[in-house]
């Protein structure tokens, strides 16, 4: 089921008003959208983008007949085409664009494109499942051990990164996620094993940041929702992992154009965190045009 993290503090830091436009350009199950839709009556629209095209199917068969269908659109694509999106589908005037980063709920439970270490699927963890395009299994099969390293390194800030991946290359071929978590499992100490968080949790991080460009798409998207954004618009982030969060806290800092609304990132109240706990790592910043 999908449950929108923070949603009472998005609402608060976008603001919506009646007949305003936004973006929402992580839509997801559309928890997010679907409040704002609510606060922008009678007139108010709301591009929701998302590049995965189950995603946008699901949210379509659920929306049909509803009172604001007319006023939601759906486009599936990359958020870093975001530019292009907004010339193509005339939306002016946007008075706030948010970003809900990270995985979703679906893509772990339902997606079986292998971005959870605790089920067996293969090896895909792309977005838009598209597996003409790069996948983890391309990585961990036929990338050489120093850049499957740095990977590790870089977008999953793994201290075994070196083990890990001289074991991936002494265990090849690896095609399913079990596979990979026993391949991990033989490359990290035993004292490791039973932490807090799971040994395999930061490899598979970094498999999906690199698969889908995550680092990258994100610095792009961000620079243009600040162009497309009118004066007094509101841009609203929710991250879940520090590399995200230091991308938009340093975007925030260095754009003069931009007003900082929130000094600390807001976190999830526990009241939230007992109902959702994978909103434990959530932090949002919101800023506004200037």
């Amino acid at each position: 089921m999908h449950i929108p993290v923070l949603q009472k503090e998005v609402i608060e830091y976008l603001s919506p008003k009646s007949n305003e436009n936004f973006i929402d350009c992580t839509i997801d199950g559309g928890g997010h959208a679907l409040s704002i839709l609510e606060k922008t009556k009678p007139n108010g629209k709301l591009l929701g983008i998302d590049w995965d095209p189950e995603l946008i199917k699901n949210l379509e068969s659920r929306i049909q007949n509803l009172e604001f269908d007319k006023r939601l659109i759906l486009v599936c694509d990359s958020f870093v085409n975001l530019r292009e999106i907004v010339k193509k589908e005339k939306i002016e005037s946007i008075s706030g664009i948010l970003f809900d980063l990270g995985l979703s709920s679906w893509h772990l439970e339902e997606s079986k494109r292998g971005f959870s270490f605790l089920k067996d699927e293969p090896l895909i963890m792309r977005y838009d499942g598209d597996t003409r395009k790069l996948t983890a299994e391309k990585i961990v099969n036929d990338w050489p051990e120093k850049e499957i390293e740095r990977i590790l390194r870089d977008f999953g800030e793994e201290k075994f990164a070196k083990n890990i991946s001289k074991k991936i290359i002494q265990n090849r071929p690896i095609k399913s996620t079990l596979k990979l978590v026993a391949v991990i499992k033989k490359a990290i100490p035993g004292r490791y094993l039973n932490y807090r968080i799971h040994f395999a949790t930061r490899t598979f991080q970094a498999l999906r940041i690199a698969v889908n460009e995550e680092l990258n798409n994100l610095e792009k998207a961000l620079s243009q929702a600040s162009e497309v954004l009118e004066k007094n618009g509101r841009l609203v982030v929710i991250s879940f992992h520090s590399l995200e969060d230091r991308i938009v806290k340093n975007f925030f800092k260095t754009t003069s154009c931009l007003k900082i609304l929130t000094k600390k990132p807001i976190r999830s109240s526990e009241e939230e965190i007992k109902i959702n706990p994978r909103s434990r790592s959530a932090k949002l910043r919101a800023a506004v045009k200037i």
